[in-house]
């Protein structure tokens, strides 16, 4: 997991975007904070939404077909099972609040 938030963090920081990684220790549960929310806290009351086939940009290309359970479904006892969609919108939603009254 944390090989994977690095990579996220790096991604993040290429496209100019401040941020940082830290790794702490901890007796209890594994859990992702995002500016001290956890990721479940940050997607409460959220709806996320696959896109359907004709708003995605992929139109004529040939589509894989996946197997197993559906993109969104995850154990939130176990933060490590979380989707890449789902990190990735706890992320944006924070980065969201933090910029929505900055001036750019």
């Amino acid at each position: 997991m944390s090989n994977y938030l690095r990579e996220l963090v790096c991604e993040m920081q290429m496209a100019d975007i401040s941020s940082k990684f830290t790794e702490t220790e901890s007796d209890g549960q594994n859990m992702v904070f995002v500016n001290g929310k956890s990721i479940p806290d940050i997607l409460k009351g959220l709806e996320i939404r696959m896109l359907e086939t004709e708003d995605s940009c992929d139109h004529g290309k040939v589509k894989i077909l996946g197997m197993g359970r559906p993109t969104l479904d995850w154990n939130k006892d176990i933060i490590e099972d979380i989707p890449d969609v789902l990190m990735k919108n706890a992320i944006s939603k924070v980065y969201a609040d933090i910029t929505k009254d900055r001036i750019l």
